[in-house]
């Protein structure tokens, strides 16, 4: 299976999958990656489901490729913009790409907040959820927030995304007490 990235009108993502999953020629091969946030407005915490990707949308399309008529279907859909990398010779996304499509994608309908904790010299330790495997990708840290900022390289552009965390309090250190 190979998959295309198309670029739609951001904010639009989830009205642009819902018209395409209705199509026979789009069953079941339309996703949108999203992840959960905690938002605090007016001293009240509110869980929302985002996007990962903002203003794309993923199709799962069997190895012969587009075809003409779901090029076209695509084309005459509104809030669509392009199938990357150009409309008139769209390209499967990059295996790179893919294994992080398929990280995101293995969480279900949403990546849930990562459960992480902070070691003796206060580096983040992801124990599991959407920050695990992507360490190394993280370039800031806001604990208050709960929010981690990870750089992320798709379809040759570089971009950054916050994923929620939950801090996990430390194991207490047995004080070996002779007696």
């Amino acid at each position: 299976m190979e998959y295309y990235a198309v670029h739609v009108w951001t904010g639009k993502e989830d009205e642009f999958a819902q018209r395409l999953s209705k199509l026979e020629l789009f069953e079941g091969m339309v996703f949108v990656p999203k992840r959960t946030l905690s938002i605090r407005r007016a001293g009240k915490i509110k869980k929302i489901e985002r996007p990962i990707f903002g203003g794309y949308v993923f199709l799962g399309i069997d190895s012969d490729g587009l075809t003409n008529e779901q090029r076209w279907a695509l084309r005459r859909s509104n809030n669509f913009m392009r199938i990357l990398p150009s409309t008139l010779s769209p390209q499967p996304i990059g295996e790179q790409d893919c294994r992080l499509i398929a990280h995101f994608m293995s969480f279900g309908k949403a990546a849930d907040v990562s459960k992480v904790m902070f070691d003796d010299n206060d580096r983040i330790v992801v124990l599991e959820g959407a920050l695990k495997g992507l360490e190394g990708s993280i370039v800031r840290v806001d604990r208050r927030k709960r929010r981690a900022k990870v750089q992320l390289d798709m379809c040759m552009n570089s971009f950054s995304i916050d994923l929620a965390f939950e801090v996990i309090a430390k194991p207490e250190k047995e004080v070996h007490n002779p007696s």
